[in-house]
């Protein structure tokens, strides 16, 4: 079941998306402004956000921003009463793959919500199964031999993105870059205190997490 991020200040707007989009089969997270939003974000696994532009304490525009300069591939709707080319152009500068002016058609948001997850390929593909490892990216599930691992939601998109790509060596700063949305050198010890995490919990003989040194890390597939 893909999970949906819904933020939206009107309380009347925001309990009709989330009730259609439930009926639909979607699991459904709604908020009431741009900052709650983001602070789920950061500590559940989301398929798609859907924001309104003027939202107080953090507008959608803003949020868009955040969540893209850290996850290049989440899907973002903007659904606005803005409807302008500026605040368009704004809204897609920020991020956004999509753009629904209101009123909405409910039947037409699901239309668009389908075609985005269609777009991005959110589907089997974000499962990685190697041996005695499991990774799910949908859920941030982790197990070694059919055991679950319980990983904060950065370690695992750590673990995920070395995984995914067996071999690879990847900077301290192209990983801060890609899961933290920011690159700075004085910030290499968050990788490391993270790796140092994901080692301690991570008892797999069929994977090993190497550190290159001077670089970053890698992961080799035994």
């Amino acid at each position: 079941m893909f999970k949906i991020l819904v933020a939206e200040d009107d309380p009347f707007i925001r309990k009709l998306i989330t009730l259609h989009l439930s009926q639909n089969g979607f699991d459904v997270v709604g908020t009431v402004d741009g900052e709650l939003a983001f602070e789920a974000y950061m500590n559940q696994h989301f398929d798609l956000l859907i924001t309104d532009v003027l939202m107080p304490k953090m507008s959608g525009t803003e949020l868009a921003r955040k969540i893209r300069s850290m996850d290049k591939d989440i899907p973002i709707l903007i659904l606005t009463a803005l409807e302008s080319y500026e605040d368009k152009e704004l809204g897609f500068q920020s991020g956004t793959d999509d753009y629904m002016v209101k009123p909405i058609d409910m039947k037409e948001l699901v239309l668009r919500i389908k075609a985005l997850l269609r777009r991005y390929k959110i589907t089997s593909e974000n499962k990685i199964d190697y041996k005695s490892l499991s990774l799910n990216y949908l859920t941030n599930g982790v197990s070694v031999k059919g055991e679950m691992i319980e990983f904060t939601k950065k370690e695992f998109l750590l673990l995920y993105k070395l995984i995914s790509n067996p071999g690879i060596i990847f900077t301290r700063n192209q990983l801060l870059d890609e899961i933290w949305g920011f690159d700075s050198e004085s910030l290499d010890r968050t990788i490391d205190t993270h790796m140092k995490r994901i080692r301690e919990k991570l008892i797999c003989e069929d994977v090993d997490l190497v550190t290159v040194r001077g670089i970053g890390y890698k992961a080799v597939l035994k």
